[in-house]
């Protein structure tokens, strides 16, 4: 059917997480540009929040692309399994 969404996704938004988790443990929360933001380094908690969601985007991703099983009619008692005639 063709490339699902969910994989450049999740691979993007993981990708710009774990740049931002890795600069906001760089910069530590001690820098004078948290000022801004009250002293919470926000590198480091929207990074964490952008993997988590990118993480959640490859799971679902690789748990939509698994085939399903496909379902067999359950054989009567008794009787030997036929294969199925196609028509031409």
């Amino acid at each position: 059917m063709g490339l699902d969404i969910r994989w450049p996704i999740g691979l993007m938004f993981t990708l710009i997480g774990v740049i931002l988790v890795i600069y906001g443990l760089a910069t530590g929360s001690g820098d004078p540009i948290y000022q801004h933001s009250l002293g919470y380094n926000i590198n480091l908690i929207w990074g964490c929040l952008l993997l988590v969601f990118g993480i959640l985007m490859l799971l679902l991703a690789w748990r939509g692309s698994r085939k399903p099983a496909e379902p067999q009619a359950p054989a009567k008692p008794g009787e030997p399994d036929k294969p199925v005639a196609t028509q031409r």
